[in-house]
């Protein structure tokens, strides 16, 4: 049996997925009028109901600071991973060598990973082809990686991306991982069965 506070968090933890889904539903109309958002919430609740997903678990912290950091440095990634693609593109001895690349994130959020994935993605040059929930490992399509050093100059900026979104809003259990205090859990079940390039 569920206690009030209990019942309370399952609703908190609905309320950004439904009001991401009113906004969706304006901006499908391309109206933010008060008739659009009731019934773009009214939907979101028939949607929620009627196709039921896990709840999204939010931590209970946010850093104001970390998470302006954290879209200053994703914008630069962006600009400057926008003009590296471009060169690459436009170079008369245009010869490319692209991997598929695993990372294992420190992450054991889905929302936390999900993020990441989307960080990751926006920046040109990478994409998202598999997420290994279970193992918290990304699998990316990369551009232009010519070395072991390519490979892990790559590994460590997605993990730098996962720090900055942690530090930005991750658990307090989270941020713990980060800086060491929780070690990741080393048994089979978590761990990613070898190397991978």
């Amino acid at each position: 049996m569920t206690t009030g506070k209990e019942r309370l968090v399952s609703v908190a933890n609905q309320l950004p997925p439904i009001g991401g889904l009113a906004v969706l539903w304006m901006l499908l109309w391309g109206s933010a009028s008060w008739l659009n958002f009731v019934t773009g919430i009214g939907f979101a609740i028939l949607v929620s109901v009627a196709f039921y997903l896990v709840p999204v678990q939010l931590s209970d912290r946010a850093n104001v600071w970390f998470i302006l950091s954290f879209f200053v440095r994703l914008i630069v990634d962006i600009v400057r991973a926008s003009v590296s693609v471009a060169a690459l593109a436009l170079s008369p001895r245009l010869v490319t060598s692209n991997a598929i690349v695993a990372v294992h994130l420190r992450t054991r959020s889905d929302l936390i990973l999900t993020w990441t994935a989307v960080a990751t993605s926006i920046v040109p040059g990478s994409i998202v082809v598999e997420i290994d929930r279970e193992h918290s490992t990304l699998y990316l399509h990369v551009l232009n990686i010519r070395s072991a050093g390519d490979l892990e100059r790559f590994r460590r900026s997605v993990l730098d991306t996962e720090r900055r979104i942690i530090r930005a809003v991750g658990s307090r259990q989270d941020v713990e991982r980060l800086r060491g205090i929780v070690p990741p859990t080393a048994d089979a079940s978590t761990t990613p069965k070898g190397p991978a390039s």
